[in-house]
């Protein structure tokens, strides 16, 4: 089964927790048992699995913004001024993350969040949710 959500963003470069949603698309689709793929169709945006506390958060910008910062002069630039953008993706982001179902329920560890991450918002964005039975 295959679902969509929309991730409308804020902010240029934001953090947000998409666990709840993840999880009622999981409860929507009946399936106990199985694998939930989450998937993001954009170039500058990852996904990644953390705890979702707001000093870690910050820290994860803070870096990413020390070691890929804005306009130093990259190539990409000159289209459109976001090459840091797909940097910080490639280097630090995953355009998917896999999780498995038990009982109905995302089997996550007791901090770990489902993290969806903007690096060039904001913007609405689309997550594909791909539920496998097993």
């Amino acid at each position: 089964m295959l679902f969509e959500i929309e991730v409308p963003t804020k902010e240029r470069f934001q953090i947000i927790d998409i666990t709840r949603e993840i999880q009622h698309v999981v409860w929507r689709s009946d399936v106990t048992s199985g694998i939930v793929v989450v998937f993001t169709k954009h170039t500058t945006t990852g996904l990644l699995i953390n705890e979702n506390e707001e000093r870690l958060l910050q820290d994860i910008k803070a870096k990413m913004k020390e070691l890929v910062p804005k306009g130093t002069g990259y190539g990409h630039d000159t289209i459109d001024s976001n090459a840091h953008s797909h940097i910080r993706a490639s280097l630090f982001l995953s355009p998917e993350v896999v999780v498995p179902i038990d009982e109905g329920e995302l089997l996550l560890g007791t901090w770990q969040r489902i993290l969806f991450v903007e690096l060039d918002g904001p913007r609405r964005r689309k997550v594909l949710v791909k539920i496998c039975k097993c």
